[in-house]
């Protein structure tokens, strides 16, 4: 895509990105023109259009308020997927700067995502990490876990993980629960899915129902694991998130057959 070099009238919203960090003042992306926010002579490239705005993207950081853009997933859904675009895509460039199969330096392609080796004429693309995201009911409970990387937040979840080369997403599904929580699983289904910049996944979600086993969570992953009755939940995930998405699908399943009954 087109690298322009900021005379200071370009408008928009500005995605300041540099190692995952996203540059966010007062705690917001900035708006404006780029000489309000002194970025004359950056380079920057289009990533898409917020609110009838260009969103930006420069690749690099300033000297503070370098964040992470979890700050802004909860404020829009549309704006925290084209900042995660950029979050990914600088992150991208910055891991791609010399080719891996010659080691000469590559540059930027004009037309698409993507960069360009002219000494072998080898083409990089962002690359994504499938991962799966699944809320686990058993009657009327669901399975939440307090995850190790949670530790300082009383915040409790569904289980999730990585895809592993050569298995479905319904297999990495059994797999990851059985792993983390030592449960089976039956009547996997699939929900929906969402950009995750986290470093650059597709969440793609999943419910199911327990079939067997004894509840054992893996210490290597998890601070606790157990089942919780659907009106009886700890802290969970905040909306606009798919883990919420899942926990509330779960719960009015429950209802609804509470009802039915």
């Amino acid at each position: 895509m087109h690298l322009y070099t900021l005379t200071g009238l370009e408008k928009g919203w500005w995605t300041v990105s540099l190692g995952g960090r996203v540059w966010l003042p007062k705690g917001e992306l900035p708006f404006g023109l780029a000489k309000d926010w002194d970025l004359i002579g950056q380079h920057a490239k289009i990533v898409g259009e917020w609110q009838g705005e260009t969103v930006w993207l420069i690749h690099g950081k300033m000297d503070n308020d370098m964040c992470s853009p979890r700050l802004i997933a909860s404020q829009d859904e549309n704006l925290f997927k084209l900042v995660g675009r950029g979050v990914q895509l600088a992150e991208f460039y910055r891991s791609h700067r010399f080719c891996g199969y010659c080691g000469s330096k590559m540059r930027h392609s004009e037309s698409e995502w993507a960069c360009l080796c002219d000494n072998c004429h080898e083409r990089y693309y962002p690359q994504i990490a499938p991962c799966i995201i699944v809320g686990i009911r058993h009657k009327d409970k669901i399975l939440l876990a307090h995850h190790v990387r949670h530790k300082h937040s009383p915040l409790y979840t569904v289980l999730a993980g990585f895809v592993e080369v050569g298995e479905t997403l319904e297999e990495a599904v059994a797999r990851e629960v059985f792993e983390e929580s030592n449960i089976r699983i039956r009547n996997i289904r699939y929900v929906s899915s969402q950009p995750w910049p986290f470093p650059h996944s597709l969440m793609m979600g999943f419910l199911a129902d327990y079939d067997g086993g004894e509840l054992r969570h893996d210490p290597s992953e998890l601070m606790s694991a157990g089942w919780y009755r659907y009106d009886q939940l700890p802290q969970i995930p905040p909306p606009d998130t798919i883990a919420r998405r899942l926990i509330e699908d779960t719960i009015a399943n429950i209802r609804q057959d509470k009802e039915k009954n």
